[in-house]
C-alpha cells in the first residue's frame, strides 16, 4: 500500500511542539553551566541532544516530503558560491568526528543565479550526511560547485564503498512507491527521493555515479538563469534555533559532537 504523503506534514506539526518541551525540560534538568562542570553529566545529555536533533532531521523531511513531486519552486535570485562555501565549511567542521577529510572545489569567486536556498539547502545537508555516513575513517569527502555550458553543477563526491549497480538502478526511488529497498534505509527511505524532487523543482537532474570499493559521486545540475526575485527570509523547515548542520548530519556523527564544548 503506497503511503500517504499529505498526512506528513501534518504529523511533523504535531511532533514539533513535543519536540520544543521535551528539549528545553532536558536543558532544566541539565544547564550548559552544570554540563561544563561535569564530564560525565555532559555525556550523559550529549546522548539526549542527539536523539533530539535526529527527531528534529527526521521532521524536517516529513515536511520536505513536498519536494517529491518536483513541482517548480520558488527561485530566488542569491550567491551561490557564498551560499554553498558556507554550507561547506558548517559541515567541515564536524567532519573530524568522523575522522574525514573534506575539500570544497570551486574556480568562480561568487556568481549570482537563481535558486531555492530551503530546498537546496536540504539537498546539499541530505547528500553531505550520506557521504559523512558511509565514508570510513581517513577518507575524502569533495563537495564541487561548476559553472560550465549554460548550467550549473553541484557534486558531493566521497570514498566510500560505493553502491552496487542493482542498488544504483532504484536509488532514488522512494520507500512508498517501491516497496523496501535492500538494504533497508534509515529513517523513511525518503532522502534521496526527496533531492531527486528538489533537483526537478530547480527545473534540473539529479544523477549518481559509482564503483564499488572506490566511492560515490552525486551531481545536481540546474540551467544557470537569474529571475529578479529578491531573497525571502522565510524559511520551510524547522530546527529549533539552534545548529543547523549539526541537526542535518546527526545521523553520522558520535555523540561526542553533541557535549557542551563543541556546540
Amino acid at each position: 500500500m503506497d503511503l500517504d504523503l499529505t498526512l506528513l506534514p501534518r504529523t511533523a506539526e504535531q511532533m514539533r511542539g513535543a519536540l520544543n518541551s521535551l528539549y528545553f525540560a532536558a536543558a532544566r534538568l541539565a544547564p550548559a553551566a552544570a554540563r561544563e562542570g561535569d564530564p560525565e553529566l555532559d555525556a550523559k545529555a550529549a546522548l539526549v541532544d542527539q536523539s533530539y536533533y535526529r527527531l528534529v532531521r527526521m521532521v524536517n523531511n516529513l515536511s520536505a516530503v513536498r519536494y517529491l513531486d518536483g513541482e517548480p519552486l520558488p527561485l530566488r535570485d542569491r550567491d551561490i558560491v557564498e551560499f554553498v562555501a558556507d554550507m561547506f565549511a558548517r559541515a567541515a567542521s564536524l567532519a573530524s568526528f568522523r575522522e574525514l577529510e573534506t575539500r570544497l572545489i570551486c574556480a568562480a569567486d561568487s556568481h549570482i543565479c537563481a535558486f531555492c536556498p530551503d530546498a537546496l539547502e536540504q539537498l546539499l545537508y541530505q547528500l553531505l550526511s550520506n557521504a559523512f555516513q558511509f565514508t570510513p575513517p581517513g577518507g575524502l569527502i569533495t563537495v564541487e560547485l561548476r559553472l560550465a555550458g549554460g548550467r550549473v553543477f553541484l557534486s558531493v563526491e566521497d570514498t566510500g564503498p560505493g553502491i552496487s549497480p542493482e542498488r544504483l538502478e532504484t536509488l532514488f526511488d522512494s520507500y512508498h512507491r517501491g516497496g523496501a529497498p535492500n538494504p533497508p534505509p534509515q529513517g523513511m527511505g525518503l532522502g534521496l527521493a526527496i533531492c531527486r524532487g528538489v533537483a526537478q523543482g530547480h527545473g534540473g537532474v539529479l544523477t549518481a555515479e559509482s564503483r564499488q570499493g572506490k566511492g560515490s559521486r552525486f551531481t545536481f545540475s540546474m540551467p544557470d538563469r537569474t529571475c529578479g526575485n529578491a531573497l525571502s527570509d522565510i524559511r520551510f523547515d524547522y530546527s529549533g534555533g539552534f545548529n543547523r548542520a549539526l541537526m542535518a548530519l546527526s545521523e553520522a556523527l558520535p555523540p561526542e559532537a553533541f557535549t557542551i564544548r563543541n556546540h
